[in-house]
C-alpha cells in the first residue's frame, strides 16, 4: 500500500487528521493529492452538495453557519454530519486571503459532526478555486452527508457553483441595491432557492415581490448548465419524461436571529426528493464530473503544450503581439503549429 492509498483509508476510517492533511494536498495540487483522490473516488457521490452564492453583505457565512447547526441538532433528533467549504478571495497584489469565515461560525466550534475548511480562490474566477472540486470529492468520501460550498461573494460571475453543487443557493438582501441585479448574468437562472436574507430590513417585501415576479415570467429547465458560454449537454436518459418542473422558492430568513432556517433546510429536502424522483441527481452528477473532466483536460492539455514550445519562442511570440506585428488569433495558431511539428 502506498503511502497515499494509507491517508486514503484513514480517511475512510473517520481520521480528521488525515482528512486535513489530504486536503492541503489537494488544495496545493501535490501529487499526493491526486493519488490520495483516486482511492477515495470510487467512495464518492453520496454527499448532498449544496452550494451558496450571492453579492457580499447578503449575510451567506452567517446563512450556511445558522443551517449548519440546524442540521446538526434537528427537531426530530437525525443530525446530519456536514462539512463546510469556504472559498475566500485572494489579493490580486499579494496572493493572501483572510480566510475568515469561521469567525462567523463559531457555533460550530468543538462539534466532532462538523468539518469546516477555507480555501483561498488564488485568482480563479467564477467564484471558487480550481482545487473546490477535489476538495469536496474527499470530503464525500469521508462520510459528511451535506457539503456546503459558499463561493467567493464577487457578484454576478459566480455560476461556477452551479456545476458543482446538487442544490444551488443564491443569497439576496435587502437595500444592496437594484432589485433586478440578480438577474444578470445568470445569477438568477442558476438558484434552486433564492434566500431574501435579512428579511427583517426595509425593503424586503420589495425584493421578494421583484424576485417572485421574474420567477413567474420564466425559468429555464436544468437539464443543461452554461460552461464557458455554452451549454453542456449530458446525455443521461433517466430523467422522467412527465417529471415536474422545479419552480424555485422564495424563502425569507434573518440568519442572525435563527428565523426561517428550518423552512429553508425543509425547501433544501423537498429540493433534494424532488432531483431523486425525477431523475435530475443522476444528470447533476454527470454534469458536476464532466466540468471537472473538462476542466482538468484543459490544465493537463496547457502543462503538455507549454513543454513543447521553447520560453524564448513564446517570449518572442508575445512581443509581436505586444508590437501589434501579430494579431493574438494568429499568434496562437502559430504557436500550435510549432507544438505540432515539436519533436517528442
Amino acid at each position: 500500500m502506498t503511502a497515499a492509498e494509507h491517508i486514503a483509508t484513514q480517511v475512510l476510517e473517520g481520521n480528521r487528521l488525515a482528512l486535513s492533511r489530504v486536503l492541503t494536498f489537494i488544495e496545493n495540487d501535490q501529487p499526493e493529492g491526486r493519488e490520495a483522490l483516486k482511492a477515495l473516488f470510487p467512495h464518492t457521490g453520496k454527499a448532498h452538495i449544496v452550494g451558496v452564492t450571492g453579492a457580499p453583505g447578503t449575510g451567506k457565512s452567517s446563512l450556511v453557519n445558522r443551517l449548519a447547526y440546524f442540521y446538526r441538532h434537528p427537531p426530530e433528533g437525525d443530525p446530519k454530519r456536514v462539512a463546510i467549504v469556504a472559498v475566500d478571495p485572494s489579493s490580486p497584489f499579494t496572493g493572501g486571503a483572510i480566510l475568515g469565515d469561521r469567525i462567523r461560525m463559531r457555533d460550530l466550534a468543538g462539534d466532532p459532526g462538523v468539518f469546516i475548511r477555507s480555501m483561498a480562490s488564488r485568482g480563479a474566477l467564477g467564484g471558487l478555486a480550481r482545487t473546490t472540486a477535489g476538495l469536496v470529492q474527499a470530503l464525500d468520501a469521508a462520510g459528511f452527508d451535506i457539503v456546503f460550498i459558499e463561493t467567493v461573494g464577487a457578484g454576478q460571475a459566480e455560476v461556477d457553483v452551479a456545476r458543482l453543487a446538487h442544490t444551488t443557493l443564491v443569497v439576496e438582501a435587502p437595500g444592496l441595491g437594484d432589485d433586478v441585479q440578480a438577474i444578470k448574468a445568470g445569477i438568477l437562472e442558476i438558484a434552486d432557492i433564492l434566500v431574501v436574507n435579512k428579511a427583517d430590513r426595509p425593503g424586503a417585501d420589495a425584493t421578494v415581490r421583484a424576485l417572485t415576479e421574474m420567477l413567474k415570467m420564466a425559468h429555464p429547465s436544468q437539464e443543461t448548465i452554461m460552461h464557458h458560454g455554452q451549454r453542456m449537454v449530458v446525455e443521461v436518459g433517466t430523467r422522467r419524461a412527465d417529471a415536474p418542473l422545479w419552480v424555485p422558492p422564495v424563502v425569507r430568513t434573518i440568519a442572525v436571529e435563527n428565523e426561517g432556517i428550518a423552512d429553508l433546510a425543509a425547501a433544501i429536502a423537498r429540493h433534494r426528493a424532488h432531483l431523486q424522483e425525477t431523475g435530475e441527481w443522476q444528470i447533476r452528477d454527470r454534469v458536476r464530473l464532466q466540468s471537472e473532466l473538462e476542466n482538468l483536460l484543459r490544465d493537463t492539455l496547457m502543462q503538455r503544450w507549454r513543454a513543447t514550445v521553447s520560453t524564448d519562442l513564446y517570449r518572442a511570440t508575445l512581443e509581436q503581439v505586444f508590437s501589434r506585428r501579430l494579431a493574438p488569433s494568429d499568434a496562437v495558431a502559430q504557436l500550435l503549429d510549432h507544438a505540432s511539428v515539436a519533436p517528442n
